[in-house]
């Protein structure tokens, strides 16, 4: 990589990766930012880096790995553990990083935070949920300094404050999933059963226009009586399917065999990784304009934004009329695995120079990698 700085050169980096412990990396099913860690830290390894991966044990990486825990946490119904646990594989992440690594990257929210404020190793934090819980804005207020990553832009709207350093775009490896040329049979939903993500409004719209919708996405012990009681009995198959959990694998049949991949989501989404999945496999999305929505599809190109159920519904009757061969050139040229690791290597050279000119008063100057 080649930044076009002068001055000290860097080769192969010494980075740490540090994911929670709730589900494996990569996950056996749910689990987007997961997926995301996963990706990165095999695109990292690929391109020559020296990437330490603190996950759970059953992570499949070719990464050093570094258990936190025996096992990912969800599956075996045990997440009370997971704040507890992760404590200590910081502890061990901190610990001694001096003469392990060159860089840390967090995705595990604030967790990290008074770890890197205390021992001021250089650590960037990639955040990768809501931001607009109030009652916690005096913890981020206090570590205000620390530099952040957003994954997208309307990401950062509650906490104009922080130090953002960059927005970088969530990515998939190109060959991960199969374009597919369509038309498509059905509409899909993907992800989770919660009210936020408003499968309601999906079902509504189905409805609405007389296509089948199958419901592939997983059910949190939070959100099971919202499933008891506002989707279960709505669910009326083959016109309106639930079909559970999927795995990576199962994608782009689901997602390519669809007409539309249905977003309706009533909450500030931060990125929203389904919409570029089902971009991969050619197909459009339609999605409401909350969060990041506007950001990611390009309205009247890879999909449409509408709001009401009867404007969804009207873009569903128009969805033919977007190619799908544009959906995936869209996502070959802003959403590949390849986008987002260049982004975070600038991200780790910044921060790292950052970190030598402030140690060592503005004597040292980095480029890229192999320079």
């Amino acid at each position: 990589m080649e930044n076009g700085r002068s001055g000290l050169a860097r080769g192969p980096l010494r980075i740490a990766q540090v994911a929670t412990l709730y589900e494996r990396i990569p996950p056996l099913l749910y689990g987007g930012t997961e997926r995301v860690v996963s990706y990165v830290t095999e695109e990292l390894v690929r391109r020559g880096h020296d990437v330490t991966l603190f996950a759970s044990g059953d992570s499949r990486t070719a990464a050093k790995l570094a258990p936190g825990c025996p096992e990912a946490l969800r599956l075996l119904g045990k997440t009370e553990l997971g704040a507890s646990l992760q404590l200590a594989m910081l502890s061990d992440v901190y610990e001694s990083a001096t003469e392990r690594f060159d860089i840390i990257h967090t995705h595990v929210d604030y967790w990290s935070f008074a770890f890197a404020n205390l021992t001021g190793l250089p650590t960037v934090a990639t955040m990768h949920g809501r931001l607009n819980i109030s009652e916690l804005h005096p913890v981020y207020r206090r570590y205000r300094a620390l530099p952040l990553v957003s994954i997208s832009n309307a990401q950062r709207a509650p906490l104009p404050f922080m130090n953002w350093v960059a927005t970088i775009y969530h990515g998939l490896p190109s060959q991960l999933l199969r374009f597919s040329s369509g038309p498509g049979k059905y509409l899909a939903f993907l992800g989770r059963i919660s009210p936020e993500k408003r499968p309601d409004i999906a079902i509504d719209v189905a409805r609405k226009v007389g296509i089948p919708l199958k419901i592939a996405a997983k059910v949190d012990v939070v959100d099971r009586d919202y499933f008891e009681t506002t989707i279960k009995p709505r669910l009326s198959p083959p016109d309106v399917e639930y079909i559970g959990e999927i795995a990576e694998t199962e994608k782009s049949q689901f997602l390519g065999d669809a007409l539309a991949l249905l977003f309706t989501i009533d909450w500030p989404e931060p990125f929203g990784l389904a919409m570029i999945e089902a971009m991969a496999c050619g197909t459009p999305v339609i999605a409401r304009p909350c969060g990041s929505v506007p950001e990611v599809l390009r309205d009247g190109v890879t999909g449409y934004i509408a709001d009401s159920v009867d404007q969804l519904a009207a873009a569903v009757r128009k969805i033919q009329d977007l190619s799908r061969e544009a959906c995936r050139a869209e996502f070959e040229r802003r959403f590949t695995v390849e986008h987002m690791a260049d982004g975070y290597e600038q991200v780790y050279l910044d921060t790292i120079e950052r970190h030598l000119r402030a140690r060592d008063g503005g004597q040292h100057r980095l480029v890229g990698p192999g320079t």
